[in-house]
């Protein structure tokens, strides 16, 4: 959704997988309809994956269903503490 077409390659670099286990989830997803398999038209060799309408679908109602679990978690805190959370996440993050 928010990267687009990709190759399987960069899907695994996202995903923090090995190669062989995105071709696994890629096949999951394929047979579930939520995306499709392309030929990369610069390099014979990749493949692009892309969500189809149903897996553009299904990953928005993901997000809406995650914003409002978001909102319920976090809604009780004040406008500075969620600030100073999302800071201290950011920074254990990188």
């Amino acid at each position: 959704m928010h990267h687009g077409i990709m190759r399987l390659s960069e899907l695994s670099d996202r995903l923090h997988i090995a190669p062989r286990s995105v071709t696994e989830v890629v096949d999951a997803l394929q047979e579930r309809g939520l995306i499709e398999r392309r030929p990369d038209p610069s390099d014979r060799r990749a493949t692009l994956v892309a969500l189809t309408d149903q897996g553009q679908h299904v990953g928005t109602a993901i997000q809406t269903a995650r914003a409002a679990e978001t909102d319920r978690f976090f809604g009780g805190l004040s406008e500075p503490d969620q600030a100073h959370l999302t800071r201290i996440l950011r920074q254990l993050l990188s």
